[in-house]
């Protein structure tokens, strides 16, 4: 494995796992021009002609257009088809928007605004947080998009039916999956741990230091609650120590300390073909996205963001009649199975995006996969991305700060700050088993697909 701690023994976790990829290329030298192509070609003009940016610069226009619309901002999504930064708004003062147009945005004039979106979900936590529900709010559709997994049936089905259609028409879609809704901490081969009855197997996320200044990494929180002593083989001593665990409630993250406080671990991603991504910094996801996942079992897989601060209520593994509700969630198209669980998610020119949390599927029919954002692991425990030679310590704000301590076991309030939250105009009353669909299918398109000929994975 390429990911590798050197210190004073030669024991190695690597990022992910060293799974072999099978059909998965890693083809960095030939990056796509839609990554590559400098500011993207096209550049705003007074006329307000959209601009036509690359993925990664997606989110630094979002966070200034966030800024300048205020309270009239209702959320945004990248479209890959046209590589443009579509943004939701909802009145507000014309001059504002002219404004975001020159900016280069594609503006989108939206019925409903970012707050009513986060009241129907506080909504649908208080009367509908069923084991095997989820939703997410989904700026292409203006509507949140709620999945029931397969388990839910019966008096549950008709319950969730009718929290949805109760928050009025145009507000939601509901949908079916075929698969069940769970965390992904059994199987794979990354990072072990011994626990009463049998063992634990994760797949490690990526590598920080630690607010103290010790080496440490960061995994899914419910991997942290199952076992607090970890190694990088099934057999071998531990070698790292959870410090602290957050699952369920606002997230699902652990930051892990190695016990040797000589370890280096550098910050990249091993792919499990003899090769590495560097991870350079953490990065915010964006609806509309291609992203890339690594994990243990699995290997490399990609897909689209297709939401953000979701809420996914897992049926708990203590009790059989309870549920596990986490908040503010990446939602993505892209598969895992067991053994994944804290795996990364990430872009192809390094940007840290999120750890794999859970969802329902697998690798050979898909499904629906949710992840812990980085950047709120990272404030909640004080570290900071990268560490030891080799790691990459520097990189967004967002990477540093030592923001509120989260437990193990936190309780969850609502479904995250909502500042993600986007809203469209009108819509379909709740469609029952149906898909949503976006204004245009153009994030699944080919030569434009950032990432699609640089970064290949799996479906």
């Amino acid at each position: 494995m390429s990911h590798k701690r050197t210190p004073r023994r030669k024991a190695a976790m690597a990022v992910g796992g060293a799974a072999a990829l099978g059909a998965a290329a890693f083809l960095l030298p030939h990056a796509n021009a839609s990554q590559d192509a400098g500011d993207g070609g096209r550049a705003p003009g007074a006329d307000g002609t959209a601009r036509t940016l690359r993925a990664t610069d997606a989110p630094d226009l979002d966070a200034r257009l966030r800024r300048l619309l205020g309270d009239t901002f209702a959320g945004s999504y990248y479209d890959s088809g046209r590589q443009q930064l579509v943004v939701n708004v909802v009145g507000g003062d014309d001059n504002v928007i002219v404004q975001a147009k020159k900016a280069g945005a594609v503006v989108r004039r939206v019925a409903n605004s970012a707050a009513e979106l986060r009241a129907a979900t506080r909504t649908l936590k208080a009367e509908a947080a069923i084991p095997g529900t989820s939703w997410a709010v989904d700026p292409r559709t203006d509507k949140i998009l709620v999945t029931a997994d397969s388990t839910v049936t019966g008096a549950q089905w008709d319950r969730l039916r009718s929290a949805v259609r109760g928050l009025g028409p145009g507000m939601a879609t509901l949908k079916k999956s075929a698969g069940t809704f769970k965390t992904f901490a059994s199987g794979g081969d990354a990072i072990f741990s011994r626990v009463q009855g049998g063992s634990v197997r994760c797949s490690l996320g990526f590598n920080v230091t630690a607010a103290g200044g010790s080496p440490a990494f960061l995994t899914a929180g419910h991997c942290g609650v199952a076992a607090e002593k970890w190694s990088d083989t099934e057999s071998g001593e531990p070698t790292a120590t959870v410090d602290r665990a957050t699952f369920p409630g606002e997230g699902d993250f652990s930051l892990v300390k190695y016990d040797d406080p000589g370890t280096r671990a550098p910050s990249e991603v091993d792919t499990g073909d003899g090769r590495t991504v560097p991870i350079s910094r953490a990065a915010e996801a964006t609806v509309g996205q291609a992203v890339f996942r690594m994990g243990s079992t699995t290997g490399l897989h990609d897909g689209r963001v297709t939401g953000l601060d979701a809420t996914v209520n897992f049926q708990s593994e203590t009790d059989p009649g309870g549920v596990d509700t986490v908040t503010g969630l990446i939602q993505t198209d892209v598969c895992a199975e067991p053994g994944d669980s804290g795996g990364p998610l990430f872009t192809q020119d390094g940007g840290a995006l999120g750890l794999t949390s859970g969802g329902s599927g697998d690798c050979t029919g898909g499904g629906e996969t949710f992840f812990q954002p980085v950047t709120t692991a990272l404030r909640a425990t004080g570290a900071t991305l990268g560490g030891g030679a080799g790691g990459a310590s520097g990189g967004t704000d967002d990477q540093a700060g030592a923001g509120d301590e989260s437990g193990a076991g936190a309780a969850g309030s609502g479904s995250g700050s909502g500042d993600e939250a986007g809203s469209g105009a009108g819509g379909d009353p709740v469609g029952e088993g149906g898909d949503s669909s976006a204004p245009s299918d153009a994030s699944r398109s080919g030569a434009a697909d950032d990432g699609s000929s640089a970064l290949t994975g799996t479906r």
